[in-house]
């Protein structure tokens, strides 16, 4: 097994849903260059994800992307020491088209591998923010069909204080929206028609806010959206734009106000002083004001990955798997046989 060594160069790859992400991270530098494809366009006909087409376009993207991360770093494939790759959750087929094309490349040039969990690399991603947190810390993983709260004192280092028992954040997102007639995604598109309402003016429920423990259950909100939606329906023959609004922005509202008062009674049982936030929800701007606002008022940090790197993206898994192999977590290995698991839970990674 090859072993750590400084400044090795990790060129890493994302392809566990709908974005194709290639990367390359210096244990010592950090990242170098990253370049990420979304297929959004390609799937808004559908008003969802077809895993099907998403695989096909991995295939399409991941040796364009290659080139061109490699390019704007300056480096060439001589330069590279190994190659991360997703290795799950995720679609079973897109996951495959990354860890096929790493393994692939790195059997041909004649360098390990190591595969990554898709949210590991989500919960480090902070840590390439400047300022980047410090361990120990509480983190608030918000990403695609998860949402959790863990307790983090390290590299692999992970408790699970609390997560959610059916609709993540991200879905509650989603679903409401596309309720609300709105097209995929539809978590960015409801942000964005919650700006134009009222958030008061309609009441929705704050899912087990008072249940005295860390875990979260956002399917009843949807449910609530919908009866809310039927009443003015009811009421005035159909609902007005600005009915939308207000039930966009009451939506958003209840989504975030669970997530932050969740994630702060965390906080506060630990005893620590840090928040992370990671995933893609994470880029939602009202959960990123609350957070700052009532983290200011508490005298405790809160932490966000860059915008651009709330998504999916190979900058995360390069980073991860340059995390694991600087701490001595994760040996690398040969790149002669590999396997994805579209279902993984993160805390099978814990040291």
């Amino acid at each position: 097994m090859a072993q750590y060594r400084n400044n090795m160069k990790i060129l890493g790859y994302e392809s566990s849903c709908d974005e194709t992400g290639v990367a390359v991270v210096c244990t010592e530098q950090g990242l170098l260059a990253h370049g990420l494809h979304s297929q959004i366009a390609m799937h808004q006909a559908y008003g969802g994800v077809v895993p099907e087409l998403a695989s096909r376009d991995h295939i399409r993207r991941v040796l364009p992307l290659t080139e061109q991360v490699l390019h704007e770093a300056g480096l060439g494939l001589d330069d590279i020491d190994a190659i991360a790759y997703t290795a799950g959750p995720g679609l079973n087929g897109a996951l495959l088209v990354g860890a096929s094309f790493a393994n692939s490349l790195a059997w041909a040039r004649g360098i390990p591998t190591l595969p990554v969990h898709h949210l590991e690399g989500h919960l480090l991603s902070p840590l390439l923010a400047d300022p980047a947190p410090e361990f120990p810390f509480v983190a608030l993983l918000v990403s695609g069909g998860h949402t959790q709260i863990m307790q983090v004192e390290g590299v692999g280092q992970y408790r699970l204080l609390g997560e959610t028992l059916d609709d993540a954040a991200g879905e509650a997102f989603d679903k409401s929206a596309k309720l609300l007639g709105l097209s995929y995604p539809g978590g960015p598109a409801l942000a964005a028609l919650a700006e134009k309402g009222n958030p008061d003016r309609i009441q929705l429920p704050r899912p087990m806010l008072h249940s005295g423990d860390f875990d979260f259950s956002f399917s009843g909100l949807k449910t609530a959206v919908l009866t809310a939606l039927r009443k003015l329906e009811k009421e005035q023959g159909q609902a007005t734009d600005q009915d939308r609004a207000d039930l966009a922005a009451a939506t958003q509202a209840a989504i975030v106000d669970v997530l932050a008062i969740k994630s702060l009674r965390a906080l506060k049982k630990s005893g620590l002083k840090r928040l992370v936030v990671a995933g893609g929800v994470g880029a939602n701007l009202l959960l990123r004001q609350h957070l700052l606002a009532e983290t200011q008022r508490m005298g405790v940090q809160v932490y966000f990955p860059p915008v651009s790197l709330c998504t999916d993206n190979g900058a995360m898994i390069a980073f991860a798997a340059a995390q694991r192999i600087k701490y001595g977590i994760q040996e690398l290995q040969s790149a002669a046989s590999f396997k994805v698991r579209p279902r993984w839970d993160l805390e099978d990674v814990a040291v």
